[in-house]
């Protein structure tokens, strides 16, 4: 989920070459409710939420999200809980 624009965030998900739907919140909504806004300084913090096909949340990373190896650490997870 991004909180820049629609059209921003799609751009960077295609320059990124994104395989995933990229949100955007454009209200703080998400952020807000998922704990990556706070909701009186409005700083941001990177946040991952996996979720099922039901939108219950399975599996949830807030503290210490290293950008050079998450995406494989969320990867391996997905697998573990969904299956290659």
């Amino acid at each position: 989920m991004g909180l820049d624009t629609p059209s921003t965030n799609q751009s960077w998900a295609e320059s990124e070459k994104f395989q995933f739907e990229l949100w955007t919140d454009d209200d703080k909504t998400l952020g807000t409710t998922y704990g990556a806004l706070s909701s009186t300084s409005g700083a941001v913090k990177r946040v991952t939420m996996l979720l099922d096909e039901k939108g219950e949340l399975l599996l949830e990373y807030t503290d210490s999200i290293d950008v050079g190896t998450h995406p494989g650490d969320v990867l391996e997870d997905c697998e573990i809980l969904f299956g290659k």
